[in-house]
């Protein structure tokens, strides 16, 4: 059974102490692909050396995160393209399989919400234009995510609506922009909601995240989150849908290749 982590941040500081224990144990759980998404220029040296150290199983996206949205995002979103082209123009092996996290949070902070729609509406156009999908990062703001989608949608539109917390109506919003909907932890909490609804839409829909070291699903809510803890998300989707781990692990995972291209 391979199972696929579509989002997890193993180069977080969280890990510094037991990054290859972590990795290990996932590896050992059946995780054996790992997409990491970026969030700044600050954190992409540490996610080449996680590239590096296991190049069999993580693949990397490049983008500049709404919650990182500041000042000087101008520069940010020049760092994301130029370290697209650079490796476009390497024309080796490694490459970006997404533009992510990219997106809106209106939850922390509504000071930069120009600016974020602005890096949202650019970031999409910057994927559309390496042919790449997105990945979204959505928090109190599916209005806003929407209305940019909408202005978007296309043939080249296609990605991850990652950490999907919205109602049945948002989710067929999202599919219908050519959006898989990434289900971690939050479909085990009591209170998550998407359980209740989700057994509506086909698995082909479906992608597997953790968001490490966020989102901890039960029965570590409120703990560090890890990439070995997808195990605990498929549980509760093998009750949702009824089918076996195994099949949950391998529509997810062949989901997650249509979508990142492997």
């Amino acid at each position: 059974m391979i199972l696929t982590d579509t989002h997890t941040h193993i180069y977080s500081e969280s890990f510094e102490k037991d990054q290859d224990q972590m990795m290990q144990r996932a590896i050992s759980a059946g995780v054996e692909r790992f997409f990491v998404p970026a969030i700044d220029s600050g954190y992409t040296q540490s996610m080449y050396d996680i590239e590096k150290k296991y190049p069999d199983n993580v693949f990397l996206m490049m983008g500049l995160h709404p919650t990182h949205v500041k000042e000087n995002y101008k520069e940010e979103l020049l760092h994301v393209e130029e370290e697209i082209k650079k490796r476009l123009d390497n024309e080796g092996d490694l490459k970006f399989y997404a533009v992510g996290e990219i997106g809106i949070d209106l939850y922390w902070d509504k000071t930069f919400i120009k600016q974020q729609q602005e890096s949202f509406r650019s970031q999409i156009q910057l994927a559309k234009k390496y042919k790449l999908p997105i990945v979204i990062h959505c928090r109190e703001a599916f209005e806003e995510v929407f209305e940019v989608l909408e202005s978007e949608k296309g043939e080249d539109l296609f990605g991850i609506f990652h950490c999907f917390t919205g109602t049945i109506d948002d989710a067929k919003r999202a599919i219908g922009y050519n959006m898989k909907l990434g289900i971690g932890g939050v479909v085990t909490f009591k209170n998550g909601k998407i359980d209740k609804f989700l057994n509506e839409f086909s698995l082909e829909h479906i992608v597997l995240e953790t968001d490490a070291p966020y989102l901890a699903p039960v029965p570590y809510r409120g703990k560090r989150n890890e990439s070995s803890y997808l195990v605990q998300v498929v549980e509760k989707l093998c009750d949702v849908y009824k089918k076996s781990p195994e099949e949950i692990a391998s529509i997810t995972t062949k989901n997650s290749k249509d979508i990142f291209g492997i």
